[in-house]
């Protein structure tokens, strides 16, 4: 595996010079293949949205499905919480990265995007085949029928029931689009229509399992590839590991870009320690120099 960790620049985003030939070798190891994109929360922290992980990242313990689901303080909770995050994921813009990948698509390099963010970015920048493996915060699904609404509607709802729920100062929110605050107890949760039952954001909380087709329609893209780029994912979380996986045991070539290291790091074919909008910009330019 070759790997280096570039010195940074003073703002933070160019490419040092060193760093053009690990760029080399890892457009060599992906020109001419179809190439499937696995993507993690490194991949929005140019758009404003933290990592979980990176440094300076919030301490903060998620709320688990069992506790949202067994208890109504804490769906009103995550919902206050929620509401307010989902404030700052409506202004977040694609940034260079996700637009490097929509390109690459449009080039045909890249074949689609496995992602687990759920902030919705990648469709936003142009990628038209992205699984949201951990689902999606623009998507609210009744627990109990099923019925499935836009976030923007169920936003709108609850500000008119809770006009009182302002944060002063700055939000601190997750890459989930959960945020910290304080006092909820008064919170009007939102309600189904159809049949009254409970809504949650359609997201995979700690302790809940993703849906086996959406995994599935992630190891299609896989399954369907010549070769993977991992782009702002530690692997930490199992479900990237383990498309990894699939990727390693078809001896595919695996490129991997993130600043820190990663679980998939010795089953790199090239490894840049660095960060994604950066890389992937100049990753493209050499992937399309000759189209």
């Amino acid at each position: 595996m070759a790997a280096i960790a570039p010195q940074a620049t003073p703002d933070g985003r160019a490419l040092p010079a060193h760093l053009a030939r690990l760029l080399d070798e890892a457009a060599s190891a992906l020109r001419g293949r179809r190439v499937v994109a696995l993507t993690g929360a490194g991949m929005s922290t140019d758009s404003g949205i933290p990592d979980y992980r990176g440094e300076g990242s919030p301490k903060r313990t998620p709320m688990t499905i069992q506790q949202f689901l067994g208890d109504e303080m804490f769906q009103k909770r995550y919902w206050a919480g929620s509401h307010l995050g989902w404030r700052r994921f409506r202004a977040a813009e694609p940034n260079a990265g996700h637009i490097a990948l929509a390109g690459l698509e449009a080039a045909g390099v890249v074949t689609g995007v496995a992602t687990q963010n759920v902030d919705g970015l990648h469709t936003r920048a142009g990628s038209g085949r992205v699984v949201d493996l951990h689902g999606s915060m623009e998507r609210v699904v009744c627990l109990d029928c099923g019925q499935v609404y836009w976030r923007e509607d169920i936003s709108g709802r609850i500000e008119e029931a809770n006009p009182w729920l302002e944060q002063p100062g700055a939000v601190k929110i997750a890459p989930d689009g959960d945020a910290e605050v304080l006092h909820f107890e008064d919170f009007v949760l939102p309600t189904c229509t159809v049949c009254g039952g409970r809504l949650k954001p359609d997201v995979v909380f700690f302790g809940e399992f993703i849906p086996k087709q959406r995994f599935r329609q992630a190891s299609g893209l896989v399954a369907a590839a010549d070769a993977m780029l991992v782009a702002g994912s530690s692997l930490v979380v199992n479900s990237g590991i383990r498309l990894l996986e699939q990727a390693r045991r078809r001896a595919l070539p695996i490129v991997i870009v993130n600043r820190g290291e990663t679980r998939g790091d010795a089953r790199a074919t090239v490894k840049l320690d660095a960060g994604t909008s950066e890389t992937l910009q100049a990753l493209a330019s050499r992937l399309t120099a000759d189209s």
